[in-house]
């Protein structure tokens, strides 16, 4: 069961002999306490990116939440990325770019586009607000809107344009969703300042053993569309609990593999890369199943989990 069964459907071939598709690390001869010491190297050294969990237990979308709650869970990550990203402009959520420049945090800011005129609305003011005040770096208008159909092109592609219109130019304006649809939606790919691709091997089935390779390939038919601009991975990761799907299994330890072997690809081939996610959120279990409550480098409790 998954709202991303789909992504099935556009698995790209790789050819596993090619060297730019290294499967990563080979973990088979370390130990447990081997590998999650080199997580907490890695972490140490810091992400490019990271998307920020807003939500407490008990909360879900549509409460509001308070500034000192984001401002507590931004101490928390500040140390450990460069980048975060936003999802909506909205119920609190616009304290999250405001706050991350007190920690000299760059920011990748989202309006959470929908079937709602209004609150459509109310996300693209709040989106081109924030820009003009200086909060945004890039501007990300809607996130997996085709994937769940939610707007046409003509309509996604009408908010992107307005974007562009009214915030300053220097502010790159992308859209985010699966590698696969910049590839079967080039209007799209071709309005985009900056290619914004989510790229899940857990939800396309993959053994954690090619989860690397997997994910390169969705990067890669990402690029291959591109046609020079620049392609940023805003979701990837696994996670440490839940069902497993197809031969995709969770555990602390296939989260453990899968986040040292992204960080380290990231690091040495200069990738941006916005790591899935900050903290677990109880709410993902209406979309996703048990597995949507534990996608977090810290739990639900703001507790490091490895």
């Amino acid at each position: 069961m998954s709202f991303r069964k789909d992504y099935i459907d556009y698995k790209e071939t790789v050819d596993y002999s090619n060297p730019d598709f290294g499967n990563g690390l080979d973990f088979s001869g370390k130990s447990e306490t081997e590998i999650q010491n080199l997580f907490s190297e890695i972490l140490a050294i810091g992400m490019k990116g990271l998307c920020f969990s807003l939500y407490e237990d008990g909360q879900k979308p549509g409460d509001i939440i308070t500034e000192e709650q984001v401002r507590r869970r931004m101490k928390i990550i500040a140390p450990y990325t460069k980048w975060v990203r936003s999802f909506s402009c909205t119920e609190g959520n616009e304290f999250i770019p405001k706050i991350a420049r007190e920690y000299g945090i760059k920011t990748l800011v989202g309006a959470w586009l929908g079937n709602d005129p209004e609150v459509n609305e109310k996300e693209i003011e709040g989106l081109i607000q924030l820009s003009k005040e200086g909060y945004v770096d890039i501007a990300a208008v809607g996130n997996e809107v085709m994937y769940r159909k939610d707007l046409t092109e003509d309509e996604l592609l009408e908010f992107i344009n307005r974007v562009k219109e009214a915030i300053p130019e220097s502010i790159p304006v992308g859209y985010v969703d699966a590698y696969y649809e910049f590839t079967i939606k080039p209007r799209i790919t071709e309005a985009c300042d900056v290619i914004l691709t989510n790229c899940y091997p857990y939800w396309e089935g993959s053994i954690i053993d090619y989860s690397l390779v997997h994910m390169k390939g969705m990067y890669h038919q990402a690029k291959n569309v591109a046609k020079g601009k620049p392609v940023i991975i805003t979701e990837t990761g696994w996670p440490s609990k839940g069902e497993s799907f197809k031969d995709s299994h969770p555990s602390s330890e296939n989260a453990l593999k899968y986040f040292i072997n992204t960080q380290l690809w990231s690091q040495q081939e200069d990738i941006d890369i916005f790591y899935f996610s900050s903290f677990d959120e109880s709410w993902k279990v209406g979309a996703e199943g048990e597995v949507g409550a534990y996608w977090g480098l810290w739990d639900k409790n703001e507790k490091l989990k490895f």
